[in-house]
């Protein structure tokens, strides 16, 4: 069931249109050093899924390491909307905090999945 969601960062200079095959599916957290310090939820979906319908000219992009993930950002109130994947760079990871209707904090226990650290977090 084919379903279009809208994703906007926080000041809504940036917005982003998905769509999702199957709803949000395989959310997780990622383990990298970049992402294990955002703490975001996240959901992927084929980049062919995502369109800047809003903001692509504040968009800000931080690459780093292998420089195969992109990670995307407003460039004025600095909310993480996306990024493209280092291990499947033919997905997007989308910030779920973005999606209209999402509460992020009601998805617990969410699980880790392995960026590159492969390694489980030690709880706080």
């Amino acid at each position: 069931m084919t379903e279009f969601r809208k994703a906007t960062c926080h000041c809504g200079s940036v917005e982003l249109e998905i769509q999702f095959d199957n709803g949000l599916e395989n959310l997780r957290r990622c383990d990298c050093s970049l992402c294990s310090r955002k703490g975001y939820v996240m959901a992927s979906v084929p980049t062919t899924h995502v369109t800047v319908v809003k903001g692509e000219d504040v968009l800000s992009v931080y690459r780093w390491g292998t420089r195969v993930a992109e990670h995307f950002f407003c460039s004025l109130c600095g909310v993480y909307t996306h990024h493209k994947r280092r291990s499947n760079p033919s997905e997007y990871g989308l910030n779920i905090a973005c999606i209209e209707g999402v509460n992020a904090l009601a998805f617990d226990p969410v699980p880790i999945g392995n960026g590159h650290m492969n390694r489980a977090l030690p709880p706080v």
